[in-house]
């Protein structure tokens, strides 16, 4: 891989990862991702030994919002990147004694056919992930552990008890533009748990700063 930038965002433990890609006149071509570099460059420590055991693609038509997911059992961490489209990325911190627990933040992932780069976010455990989509979008997870229906959770977008004071005002401001004008979202996921709803489940001290 061709990597160009590893960034801790406003979560130190939230990285994106951009590399590059290789243009010509018939288009480009990039490697997204390689097992040795995952684990020998030393950029890339806070996902070495860290296997991935599954990958999965969505699709989501303009104003869809989805999330805020996660899964307790078995505790799951997401690299996640934009494969076609633009998306904002939300990451929710639900670690009991985290100084930021409730908080949320923000992540502009575009893309486009004509950058020079392509970007993943790597979300860990702890954090509830969700995202809006500002087009038709294709996005690709690759996943620490496989899906187990019986420990999939997720917080409400619109629950009130969200702290929103570190998204980034620009971010924060285009979301809730798509919030308050008949965004596309499941009955699942709008009447999801509130912060105070899940900090009061067994299972949220499954995530502990």
């Amino acid at each position: 891989m061709k990597i160009l930038e590893v960034k801790s965002l406003v979560f130190s433990e939230v990285k994106t990862i951009r590399f590059g890609r290789f243009p010509d006149e018939r288009g480009f071509f990039t490697e997204t991702y390689k097992h040795s570099d995952f684990q020998n460059m030393p950029e890339l420590s806070f996902v070495k030994d860290v296997s991935f055991l599954q990958t999965n693609v969505s699709y989501s038509k303009k104003n869809v919002i989805r999330g805020l997911h996660f899964q307790h059992s078995p505790i799951q961490g997401k690299l996640i990147r934009t494969m076609v489209g633009h998306m904002i990325d939300l990451f929710l911190d639900i670690r009991i004694g985290s100084p930021h627990f409730g908080q949320i933040a923000a992540q502009d992932m575009p893309g486009e056919p004509d950058q020079d780069y392509d970007q993943w976010i790597w979300i860990p455990p702890g954090f509830a992930h969700g995202f809006v989509a500002l087009k038709e979008t294709y996005i690709e997870y690759f996943c620490t552990a496989e899906y187990g229906p019986r420990g999939e959770a997720a917080i409400s977008p619109f629950a009130s008890d969200i702290n929103w004071s570190m998204c980034d005002p620009q971010l924060k401001a285009v979301v809730d533009s798509i919030i308050t004008d008949n965004p596309i979202i499941s009955d699942k996921d709008k009447n999801a748990h509130t912060l105070s709803s899940w900090k009061a489940d067994p299972d949220s001290n499954k995530f502990t700063f």
